[in-house]
């Protein structure tokens, strides 16, 4: 009885391998740890390296999708972590670790879920920039989500009056820091949505250390502000901490201060930028005015009057045509940047101060044009001028009353 080995090609063994390998339960998911050495980032965005302890070493390779998610560069004679998998080159058949998440040795454990979250999330679009959208830059309403007590609400809110005092501001109270602030700020997102009455909502707090900034790091409040409908700005701690709401928001600000800034747009920038729009409406029109006249021109010197009458005719009734044609083009284009215009002179002058004024309000100044913002800043038998819509009063104060209605001796 003769026996016939079984014989394999070197590619269907290094196959096998492979195979064998990719399917362990240990080797299929593992981490190991060990020192960088022969690091290289090749051109493509890939690295290549070893993994070392005291009496081994290990071939490793990252490819460019993970490489490009690190938050650091990694560096011979550095200590990791390294998750992945083993496997087999098959055209060598050499075994190595293909590495997917890299962590320096000593990291907390709140940084590897940083990342762990972050690779997650940007795996499922969440950061995709298709998704943000533009800030409003002439808002009436903005809401801010943040803890009514800290110093970020304050900075806000006196940026924000300062650069446009008729911006509406809604503070939404909210939880910062602890167990239950995850909670509390999804809740405050849901709350503004289904109010619908803001134009921009910033989210954020004052610094702290990770542990004090980790709800903004929560997988919930990142889902909550990708669902918001109402564009977000994220404004959490200083310029050089980033959360996953930074990721998520439609914009980052480095600090509350910042949002603030990004947030509106002074009053005086906005009467400049209605200004160059109806001078760029005005040259813009101007041109196509000249330019059809011209070529309208062009076409009717053309020498055509020694062609048959046929022709002469056709051409005419093409060079009517495209007149009307053109014409039609221009007054549409006309038109539709005139309606453009007017939606923007409707929005500013809605938020004017002379608007406030036909509200029912009026200002008060004193003899020098200073405006008077309290009681305590006037004595009996001043003088004062009242600014209302149609005209100016002057007047002399006879008595004073404090807020609680109580008068003041004097």
């Amino acid at each position: 009885m003769n026996f016939e080995p079984k014989v394999f090609s070197v590619g269907q063994i290094n196959r096998y391998i492979k195979n064998t390998l990719e399917n362990d339960v240990v080797l299929n998911s593992v981490w190991i740890k060990g020192e960088i050495s022969n690091f290289k980032a090749h051109s493509s965005g890939h690295f290549y390296f070893t993994l070392k302890d005291e009496v081994a070493s290990m071939p490793c390779v990252m490819f460019r999708d993970y490489a490009e998610l690190l938050p650091f560069v990694p560096e011979n004679g550095i200590m990791v972590v390294i998750w992945g998998y083993i496997s087999v080159y098959e055209k060598t058949g050499q075994y190595q670790l293909y590495a997917e998440l890299m962590q320096p040795m000593g990291i907390g454990s709140l940084q590897l879920a940083f990342e762990q979250m972050k690779q997650n999330l940007a795996a499922e679009g969440l950061f995709d920039t298709d998704y943000k959208r533009d800030i409003c830059k002439t808002p009436q309403c903005i809401a801010v989500i943040t803890s009514p007590t800290g110093a970020a609400v304050r900075d806000i809110i006196q940026i924000i009056k300062r650069r446009n005092a008729t911006v509406k501001i809604v503070v939404v109270p909210a939880l910062v820091q602890g167990e239950k602030a995850a909670q509390s700020i999804v809740a405050a997102l849901q709350t503004v949505n289904e109010w619908g009455k803001a134009d921009t909502i910033i989210l954020g707090r004052g610094g702290g250390s990770m542990e004090d900034l980790w709800a903004f790091n929560e997988e919930a409040v990142a889902r909550a502000i990708f669902a918001s409908e109402i564009p977000v700005i994220s404004a959490v701690g200083h310029e050089t901490d980033f959360t996953i709401a930074d990721f998520v928001a439609d914009l980052r600000a480095p600090t509350p201060s910042a949002a603030a800034e990004l947030a509106v747009n002074q009053l005086e920038d906005g009467i400049l930028q209605a200004k160059n729009y109806m001078d760029r409406i005005q040259n813009e029109v101007e041109y196509l005015l000249g330019r059809n006249k011209e070529r309208l021109q062009q076409l009717l010197s053309r020498p055509v009057l020694k062609r048959p009458a046929e022709k002469i005719k056709l051409h005419s009734m093409y060079l009517e045509s495209l007149k009307k044609r053109l014409d039609r083009q221009v007054l549409e284009e006309m038109r539709q940047r005139l309606r453009h215009y007017e939606e923007y002179r409707s929005r500013l002058e809605a938020s004017s101060p002379l608007s406030i004024l036909k509200r029912g309000y009026s200002v008060v100044y004193d003899t020098k044009g200073k405006p008077i913002r309290s009681v305590g800043n006037v004595e009996k038998d001043d003088i004062l001028m009242i600014q209302m819509p149609d005209g100016r009063l002057k007047t002399m104060v006879m008595e004073k009353e404090n807020a609680d209605y109580g008068k003041e001796k004097t």
